[in-house]
C-alpha cells in the first residue's frame, strides 16, 4: 500500500515525555505531520530539536474540551498519557481509574466523533500478565495483574476492543517490556536504567529492592519507537503485540553491565522486596516479528552505552 505520509497528521498525547519525544522524532523522519499534546508543565526541552517541525498544544488530559481541541483534523492517535506508576498506583486506585480509565474513555468517544482512523496504545507488558506461568510470555498468556497500574492498562485494552466493535475505531496495542534510553526520567520510581546510570554518574548509592534477582526484559526506546510506527499500518488479524527482546536480565547483571559501560563500580544498598514486583518478566515478541516485521536492532550493551553517552551530554 502506498501511503502519502505527509498528508497524515499524528497526534502524540504525552509527546514531550520519554517515549513520546522519541516517537515524535521517528514520525517526523518517516514524513508524518505531528501534533504534540502535553501539559503546560511538560519538559518542552525534550522536543527542542523538532520545535520548528511540530505543532504543540498545551492542555489537561482530564479536560474533555482540551482533548477535543487536540483531535481536530487528526488521522492517528498515539495515547502515551499515564498519570500513575506501578509503585504508587495501589495507594490510590480511585485516582488511577478516574485519571486514566475515565479520561481514556472520553478520548475514545472524541476520537469517534473526529473520525480518527486508529489509536495506538502502549500497554504494560511488565504488569498486565501478573505472575508468569511460562517464560517468555506470549500474548495468549492469562492476564492477572497484581497492581492497579496493570489493571487500568488492561481495562483500557478492553475499552479499545469495545469501541472497535461498537464504532469501528481501529486500534493497536503494544504491550511493552521495560523501555530505556535517551530522555528517560532520571529521578522517577519507574525506569531503572536511567535512574541507575544517573546515580552512578552522581556517585550516589543505588537502592535494590530485594536481593537483585528480579529479572526484566529491557528494550531500547528507539526500537520501541519503530514498533509504534509499524503499528499504524499493521493489518494482521491481531490487535495486541508484545514488544520486548525475549532476553531477561537480573538487576545484579544489569549493574555489572553498567559497570563495564561506565568504568565505575556502582554503590549498592539493599532494601526489602516490594509486593508489586513480579520476580521475572520476559516477553515473547514473535507475533510482532511475524506480522509487523519488527526486529530488535539494539542489544542491551549497545543501548546502555548510547544511554550513558546521552546522559553525559554526548
Amino acid at each position: 500500500m502506498i501511503v502519502q505520509r505527509n498528508k497524515c497528521r499524528c497526534l502524540v498525547l504525552g509527546g514531550a515525555g520519554f517515549m513520546g519525544c522519541n516517537l515524535v522524532g521517528r514520525l517526523l523522519a518517516e514524513g508524518y505531520r505531528v501534533r504534540v499534546y502535553d501539559t503546560p508543565t511538560s519538559n518542552r526541552a525534550n522536543l527542542a530539536a523538532f520545535e520548528s517541525e511540530i505543532e504543540f498544544i498545551e492542555g489537561d488530559f482530564l479536560d474533555a474540551a482540551d482533548v477535543d481541541r487536540a483531535l481536530q483534523d487528526v488521522d492517528f492517535v498515539f495515547h502515551l498519557v499515564g498519570t500513575t506508576l506501578p509503585a504508587t498506583s495501589n495507594t490510590n486506585p480511585v485516582f488511577d481509574v478516574e485519571s486514566n480509565v475515565l479520561a481514556t474513555i472520553r478520548l475514545l468517544q472524541a476520537s469517534v466523533r473526529h473520525g480518527v482512523k486508529r489509536v495506538v496504545f502502549p500497554s504494560s507488558g511488565g504488569t498486565v500478565y501478573g505472575i508468569p506461568l511460562k517464560i517468555p510470555i506470549q500474548e495468549s498468556h492469562p492476564t492477572d495483574p497484581i497492581c492497579s497500574y496493570g489493571i487500568t492498562k488492561l481495562t483500557i485494552e478492553k475499552y479499545l476492543q469495545l469501541f472497535r466493535q461498537l464504532h469501528g475505531l481501529d486500534y493497536t496495542i503494544l504491550r511493552i517490556a521495560n523501555p530505556y534510553g535517551k530522555y528517560q526520567k532520571l529521578t522517577a520510581q519507574q525506569g531503572v536504567v536511567g535512574v541507575f546510570l544517573a546515580r552512578i554518574k552522581e556517585g550516589k548509592p543505588i537502592t535494590i529492592w530485594g536481593d537483585g534477582s528480579v529479572t526484566r526484559d529491557y528494550v531500547y526506546v528507539e526500537d520501541v519507537a519503530d514498533a509504534f510506527v509499524r503499528a499504524l499500518w499493521q493489518d494482521s488479524p491481531y490487535r495486541i503485540f508484545n514488544i520486548g527482546t525475549g532476553v531477561g536480565t537480573s538487576l545484579r547483571d544489569l549493574l555489572a553491565r553498567m559497570e563495564q559501560v561506565t568504568g565505575i563500580r556502582p554503590q549498592v544498598e539493599y532494601a526489602a522486596a516490594r509486593q508489586f514486583d513480579v520476580l521475572i518478566n520476559v516477553l515473547d515478541s514473535t507475533r510482532a516479528q511475524k506480522y509487523m516485521n519488527w526486529r530488535i536492532e539494539t542489544d542491551l550493551d549497545t543501548g546502555l552505552r548510547k544511554t550513558w553517552v546521552w546522559l553525559c551530554g554526548g
